[in-house]
């Protein structure tokens, strides 16, 4: 699809999402002119199309594609929420402390089931048990995909996918945010009918939930429906926030300004008011984004965050990356610093032969930046 008809497209998502999230029923003359098709792929990208597909419904169109997105998503965050609790259930009965995180909160806060559509649950636990952990996912039947320094993935057919966070944030993607996040713990909340289950205040939810869209923001780009839970999350709780303490914390997180232009942004896109550029020109970084980013942003990113500016700055970052970022991608450096050399040597390695394509894919990149 070319830039100018993804744009159109994603233009009639947001309008679609907005009257959906609002309640509104789309006008016909805006219905009468859609391209359904394309609509869709648009939509599946920022994982809005059941959202999309509530708005249409509302307007008395019954799209195959689109109903079947909805009631796949409404499904789906049923299974989801039951696999959820039957894993709570058993990290309080271990007593191993634990707090749902992200989507699994704000779907609830949408206005219809499956409106959030969900691509995996998100749960903070006590690492000190990673290892009863994982024997705990295995006993439900999950196959660990994915292990990192502080998350486990856990996959089990046909559509659960669990991360398991034994910190919120990493070091080798936001650096001093990380740091912030460490001890989080005290600032949690026990739940009332858990004695091992936690929560975050609402301050402490939009702080987070800010701090790690912008780590999606900052790395690959991050897309509309972010904007949208933005949207969701204020319009619930906006005029109860105790918005002293949040801005006194964006200070120390450093995203004072990234919060003060996505709230602007996400209250005007959804509100339907009118936009001035500069909003038009943020709000096309989200639409060409996608829901996770894309390879240009990372490489854009890189230079703008990673490079300061600098192509050539960037690429030294890639070539030798910080002993942080080192130690994820080659585990076994952790074990001595003599080791560094030779993780170095091992990226190159890799990225002759196995990541080639990836790799190859990133230089093109560079070179039209």
């Amino acid at each position: 699809m070319e830039k100018s008809e993804f744009r159109k497209n994603a233009s009639d998502m947001i309008y679609l999402t907005a009257c959906a999230i609002n309640g509104k029923t789309p006008r016909q003359e805006r219905i009468d002119k859609l391209d359904l098709p394309n609509l869709f792929e648009v939509c599946q990208k920022h994982i809005l199309t059941a959202c999309t597909a509530y708005a249409l419904e509302s307007a008395g169109v019954k799209d195959h594609d689109f109903t079947q997105a909805k009631e796949k998503a409404v499904r789906k965050n049923i299974l989801l929420d039951v696999e959820r609790g039957n894993i709570l259930r058993k990290l309080e009965a271990e007593k191993i402390w634990y707090m749902p995180l992200k989507g699994s909160i704000l779907k609830d806060w949408y206005p219809k089931l499956g409106m959030r559509q969900m691509s995996d649950n998100d749960i903070l636990f006590d690492i000190n048990h990673r290892n009863d952990v994982r024997k705990i996912m295995q006993q439900f039947g999950f196959e660990l995909k994915t292990e990192l320094e502080v998350v486990d993935e856990y996959l089990k057919e046909p559509i659960y996918n669990f991360e398991m966070h034994g910190e919120l944030l990493m070091e080798y993607q936001v650096g001093s945010m990380a740091n912030y996040y460490r001890g989080i713990k005290e600032r949690m909340q026990r739940d009332d009918n858990n004695e091992f289950g936690y929560h975050f205040n609402k301050e402490e939810f939009y702080l987070f939930m800010l701090a790690h869209e912008y780590k999606h923001f900052i790395i690959s780009g991050t897309g509309v429906r972010s904007l949208v839970d933005t949207y969701v999350f204020l319009r619930k709780f906006n005029n109860t926030l105790d918005w002293e303490y949040i801005n006194a914390e964006l200070k120390k997180l450093e995203i004072e300004d990234f919060e003060r232009n996505n709230r602007e942004l996400a209250m005007k896109v959804f509100s339907m008011q009118t936009l001035t550029i500069e909003n038009k020109k943020l709000l096309d970084y989200y639409v060409m984004s996608g829901t996770y980013g894309n390879s240009s942003k990372t490489v854009q990113n890189g230079i703008k965050f990673r490079g300061n500016g600098s192509k050539f700055r960037y690429l030294v970052y890639r070539l030798f990356p910080p002993i942080y970022f080192l130690e994820v991608s080659v585990p076994w450096v952790k074990k001595s610093k003599l080791l560094i050399p030779v993780a170095y040597m091992y990226r190159f390695f890799m990225g002759a032969t196995v990541n080639r394509k990836r790799l190859s894919s990133e230089l093109r990149q560079l070179e039209k930046e």
